[in-house]
């Protein structure tokens, strides 16, 4: 009997481990397929940012002070795999973080089948350090496409998740139209705070709202007004410091507080869209465009419906074109808009290229 029991989990343990091994073996192999061809980077890019800026001041005699900023830089981790349409011929042997695809915002890839990015960027220019994000998982096929993106650009000011299916109608192989449904994950957009506190002539109660925040005012001495902050340290000590440096910091503060309480939004939108893509060597255009001209209302307080008044309309779109006149002269455009409620962000770029012979 024990030499029965020995060889049923002997045989139990061996099954288990072939077991194990082959679902290894299945996995790594779609893992990767998945990944074949693409690529993982990491780069650090960093340069001076604008130069000092000497500030004078007469009020106490001659004084003088520097305004430094501090330099810039750029962090970039990222992995994707996105074949290159003929038009993008890299130049570069190693991805640094710094390139700009117009065409990764496109709705079809220059294959069928499933593509894919995922790009986080730290950055600090002139002083102001922000995080972009841009990750997407894109699948196109003859007759439908799907795609789930979350973009984050804050120098833009814009974050949002979305995902969207679509029926595909191909007229060629060069032009197609699709339309289906997204869904939208954001931040209240059209939501002001600040509205609760306009007057009925048009002006802010700021001072108000300045108490209501933690703030105080000491009138005791109407010839020295003080101004202190929730701490009880003096911010101001007259009307013209608190109105201009210390009230716009207050309203900054009570906006960001009163929106980061409210629970993103979900949007449940229509949409239409189109892609044309033709290349040859001495001419190339690539366009694209989307439009959401219907929203479901969802009865939330904060839905962009009520601060739109109704239905609006969102859209984005891009184009990408190049002709060579002949081997010396060149011509090119390219670029992408967006707008998604009150947010739009762009980049373009035109030029001429003369290669002497």
């Amino acid at each position: 009997m024990k030499k029965l029991i020995s060889f049923i989990i002997a045989f139990v343990i061996s099954f288990t481990i072939t077991a194990q091994t082959k679902e290894k073996s299945e996995f790594g192999k779609a893992l990767k397929k998945t990944f074949k061809y693409s690529t993982f980077y990491g780069a650090i890019n960093g340069g001076n940012s604008i130069s000092d800026v000497d500030v004078y001041s007469v009020t106490n005699g001659l004084e003088n002070s520097t305004i430094e900023t501090p330099y810039d830089y750029s962090i970039a981790l990222g992995v994707r795999k996105i074949a290159r349409f003929g038009y993008e011929n890299r130049a570069d042997v190693f991805y640094d973080g710094t390139e700009k695809s117009y065409s990764d915002a496109s709705n079809i890839g220059k294959i069928s089948g499933f593509e894919f990015l995922f790009e986080a960027d730290w950055k600090r220019q002139q002083g102001e350090s922000y995080l972009n994000q841009h990750h997407f998982l894109r699948y196109v096929a003859d007759d439908w496409i799907a795609k789930i993106e979350y973009l984050q650009d804050g120098f833009a000011d814009i974050e949002y998740f979305e995902a969207s299916q679509r029926y595909r109608h191909k007229f060629n192989n060069k032009f197609s139209v699709n339309v289906g449904a997204v869904q939208r994950l954001s931040e209240p957009y059209g939501y002001d705070p600040l509205e609760e506190w306009l007057l009925s002539n048009g002006n802010l109660h700021y001072t108000f709202l300045a108490i209501q925040e933690g703030y105080s005012v000491d009138f005791t001495d109407p010839n020295n007004i003080t101004y202190s902050n929730p701490n009880g340290s003096v911010v101001a000590t007259s009307t013209a410091v608190w109105e201009a440096v210390v009230i716009p910091q207050v309203l900054a503060n009570y906006t960001e507080r009163k929106r980061d309480q409210i629970s993103s939004q979900f949007e449940y939108s229509f949409i239409l869209g189109f892609d044309y893509y033709h290349y040859t060597k001495s001419f190339w255009l690539h366009s694209w465009g989307n439009i959401m001209p219907y929203h479901i209302e969802t009865g939330s307080a904060y839905n962009y419906h009520k601060f739109s008044g109704g239905q609006w309309v969102d859209y984005s779109g891009g184009l990408i074109f190049g002709y060579k006149l002949n081997k010396n002269l060149g011509l090119f455009l390219e670029g992408k808009y967006n707008k998604y409620w009150n947010r739009n962000w762009h980049n373009f770029s035109v030029g001429i290229n003369y290669i002497i012979l």
